[in-house]
């Protein structure tokens, strides 16, 4: 097959471009054609296919990093809406290439859904990987700093993200945003995609309360794609969190079940508006054993993952399916996660981790201290949770199921 791969970014910055990069490799490993399309930047990697992509606006990582131009801003709102120049490339690309199939990892904000026209316009499937909810929500998350965990434009409530200044902390941005989602829904965007395949059952079941035909919606799972020696790992009394440190990700109640404790973790990830450092001043006079590491790349981390007791996701907005859960699994690890969301479909508690109630930091330093007193058992969640992995979550499963959705309509 000839595959057309689309996503807003041609480098690797989270979990959507490692799936994007991993799901090519796989592909191509199978004998199939991928034709990627995406944004120009410095960053990107090198594809014979890079006279298709689309000008960069600025900075396509994070658009809040620097400051804008007019005409920066414009376009960046544009593409939100509607991009001619993604419709005129992609048509381009499609006229020149004839894929069989259009998957979609990420295209809201920075491409626009102009791209679906442009593969309806050509009679080619389209096909839409979820890896979050802006068909939902105009943030993305579900959750503002506000009100925490909030579904009001699921239930036809869209002023509320501006009431709540949802995106950026901005009334205007919200605003953008909400006007944004409110044409694509007249527009029937979601309706026109094909099929979508969608990671986690929870996701599933919020796009299917949407309004999205169950017979296009698929449960794919997620994959973790590496070898692990699984003789080299050890159990060493140390904590493990890997992530953005941002307040959704419950990461305040991390460190206040840690504070006062002589429990040691190690915090790897970033911020965006500087809430690592809050974190951080908060921190100052009390008596921990916490670390902040930075950001780091995978080759870092797994140093940590071979050897930390277990990880943490301690999350207070609705994760889709977090590679981190995945790649803790791959190192016969077990995870400490919130019983909330799509998190207890893989984190299934005194199984492959422990679980805890949202937002409890007592329940969650209960759950610590019980690791910490019995590593034997942390251990043995942490061969349950590689069990798993090897059973539902590997490259192959998830390749022969989402090749069946690829070759096939709604009836797969």
């Amino acid at each position: 097959m000839k595959i057309a791969l689309v996503n807003y970014r041609y480098f690797i910055s989270g979990g959507p471009e490692r799936y994007y990069f991993n799901i090519k490799e796989i592909l191509e490993r199978n004998g199939h054609t991928v034709i990627p399309f995406s944004i120009k930047s410095p960053k990107n990697f090198k594809s014979e296919f890079d006279d298709y992509f689309m000008e960069s606006v600025d900075d396509e990582e994070y658009f809040v990093n620097t400051r804008k131009t007019p005409a920066t801003v414009l376009k960046s709102f544009s593409r939100m809406f509607y991009s001619r120049e993604a419709y005129r490339k992609f048509s381009r690309l499609l006229k020149d290439t004839k894929p069989d199939v259009v998957y979609i990892m990420q295209y809201h904000n920075k491409i626009s859904p102009s791209i679906i026209y442009a593969a309806k316009k050509a009679g080619v499937r389209v096909v839409h990987r979820i890896s979050d909810f802006q068909y939902l929500c105009p943030n993305a998350l579900f959750y503002n700093d506000t009100t925490g965990v909030c579904e009001d434009c699921l239930n036809g409530k869209l002023i509320s993200c501006v009431k709540n200044k949802c995106v950026h902390g901005s009334a205007l941005l919200s605003a953008i945003k909400v006007s944004a989602k409110a044409f694509h829904d007249m527009l029937g965007i979601a309706h026109k995609i094909d099929d979508f395949v969608v990671p986690s059952k929870f996701t599933l079941g919020k796009l299917a309360q949407f309004g999205i035909d169950q017979a296009r919606l698929h449960h794919i799972p997620t994959f973790f794609n590496g070898n692990v020696d699984q003789t080299s790992l050890s159990y060493e009394p140390f904590f493990l969190y890997i992530g953005r440190v941002e307040k959704e990700k419950g990461i305040k109640t991390l460190i206040d079940a840690f504070t006062g404790t002589s429990h040691k973790l190690i915090v790897i990830g970033f911020s965006n508006n500087g809430y690592d450092e809050e974190l951080k001043k908060s921190l100052e006079g009390k008596e921990h054993n916490i670390e902040f590491t930075g950001r780091m790349d995978f080759a870092g981390i797994s140093g940590y993952l071979s050897r930390c007791l277990c990880t943490l996701v301690p999350s207070e907005s609705y994760d889709n399916m977090p590679n981190t859960i995945l790649e803790a699994f791959a190192y016969s690890k077990a995870v400490i996660a919130t019983d909330f969301g799509s998190l207890p479909e893989l984190v299934i508690d005194k199984v492959t981790g422990l679980t805890f109630p949202y937002g409890d930091v007592e329940a969650l330093r209960q759950r610590i201290d019980y690791m910490s007193a019995n590593p034997a058992e942390a251990m043995r969640m942490g061969k349950e949770a590689r069990k798993m992995l090897d059973e539902k979550f590997t490259p192959e499963v998830h390749y022969r199921s989402l090749i069946e959705i690829l070759k096939n309509p709604t009836s797969a």
